[in-house]
């Protein structure tokens, strides 16, 4: 019974790590793009938003206790470096700035249409540096009471949304395989496999907390905490897609915030929509103190305490702040290279320890697959930012997946397969 509890709540805390406010505004325009292929894209944005960031954990768990475990299995270099990339990204170059643009464009807009953003980007860092530089029980507070009355909020949209439909699916060209595509890549924008690999260290810390001390219990309630955290994501994720997909909306080219306000303020009229944008801007809030301490936390340990955790607090708000004012859709635009570069090195990794690394004990495989996954994902931020020609492009997508930008999948393979061959000649010439 008290197993069964503990895995609720650490289920629970998980859920209201990944559930970002910020990654509300990605399902629904997503399905807008999509038409009736609402199933194959739902599947596609599980994999990135869902079901990898659940295989991160797992992948930690293998390995040990936290990020720094997982790299040792390649190098011991690779987490601080691995760790550097990923708490920019989830720090203050795309997460932390994109939580106040989202309070601003879905909390404060609708309601006060007038309101400067670079007045509100200024309060909110305000909050957030005060309340990161002395912390406060009021964030533990927002939190635990905003996550479930969030949670109960979005099930009752969703229901009346299935139930009462705005509209019929949307017009559009897209096949399938694009459909997949989209959603597939789309979830990189949740950011929740970088996520992961950090939060799995909590969540592990939290199940020794409790008395999980041995591999196998510890195992056992990190693993069931993660899939209950997956079953609720699945459900709000799907069920915002099929918002998206049935919003009634001609114009694609609205606004991710535009698109969520119309959603709810037409399925849950202005009160429902006023108590939406209450939770959404307390739950970015939330999101944003707790990213900012994480920040300043590890940048100070990686300096060595050199720098010290109050200024680099402070640069991140400062920097977070600056970069919210450019809005919602900017900041997903401006993620895009990022998240294209480091996303398929870190699922290679995630996915090539999870899958061999019960049996494949040396460091050249896995040293050989992330070379294959980096190569084609600077390839891959090339063709992004432009610069990659159309021969070029048109001689990459000979490589199988590459026009839906997995072309990692068999280069990462065969640099394993390279790495597994050496090391085994390696082995034999020492004999």
């Amino acid at each position: 019974m008290k197993k069964n509890q503990d895995i609720i709540t650490i289920g629970f805390a998980l859920f209201a790590m990944f559930f970002g406010a910020g990654n509300l505004l990605l399902p629904p325009f997503i399905g807008l793009q999509i038409g009736d292929h609402v199933w194959i894209t739902i599947l596609a944005f599980g994999l990135t938003g869902i079901l990898l960031p659940f295989l991160g954990i797992l992948s930690i768990v293998k390995s040990g206790n936290s990020l720094q475990d997982l790299g040792n299995k390649v190098h011991p270099k690779l987490a601080p470096i691995l760790g550097f990339i990923i708490m920019l990204c989830i720090g203050p170059l795309i997460a932390i700035p994109r939580t106040a643009a989202t309070t601003y464009e879905v909390g404060l807009l609708p309601n006060f249409p007038n309101f400067n953003p670079i007045v509100s980007s200024i309060l909110f860092f305000g909050i957030t540096w005060a309340l990161t530089i002395v912390p406060s029980k009021v964030v533990d507070i927002i939190g635990n009471i905003l996550t479930p009355a969030l949670l109960i909020l979005l099930l009752l949209l969703i229901a009346v949304g299935i139930f009462n439909p705005l509209g019929e699916y949307s017009s559009s060209s897209l096949t399938a395989l694009d459909s997949f595509s989209l959603g597939f890549t789309e979830g990189y924008q949740t950011l929740d496999v970088l996520a992961s690999v950090i939060f799995a260290g909590i969540i592990i810390h939290a199940a020794k907390a409790k008395g999980y001390n041995s591999v196998q219990e510890k195992s056992s309630v990190v693993i069931s905490s993660g899939a209950l955290s997956a079953i609720c994501l699945f459900i709000i994720y799907g069920g915002l897609v099929y918002l998206g997909a049935t919003s009634n909306i001609a114009d694609a080219s609205i606004s991710r915030s535009a698109l969520l306000i119309h959603i709810a303020k037409s399925t849950l009229g202005d009160y429902g929509m006023i108590a939406i944008s209450i939770s959404i801007a307390l739950a970015c809030l939330t999101t944003s103190i707790a990213l900012t301490s994480a920040v300043g936390s590890f940048f100070s340990d990686l300096s060595g305490g050199k720098l010290s955790y109050k200024l680099l607090v402070t640069l991140c708000c400062v920097v977070s702040a600056a970069l919210a004012v450019t809005g919602v859709d900017n900041i997903i635009k401006f993620a895009y290279p990022p998240l294209a570069f480091v996303y398929p090195i870190v699922i290679t990794l995630v996915l090539y320890i999870i899958l061999f690394g019960s049996f494949v004990k040396t460091k050249q495989p896995y040293i050989g697959a992330l070379i294959g996954a980096t190569l084609i994902a600077i390839i891959g931020v090339l063709k992004i930012l432009g610069l990659l020609s159309p021969e070029w492009i048109s001689r990459f997508n000979l490589l199988p997946f590459f026009d839906i930008d997995l072309g990692w999948i068999l280069p990462s393979f065969i640099g394993f397969i390279i790495g597994l061959l050496m090391s085994k000649a390696k082995k034999l010439a020492t004999l």
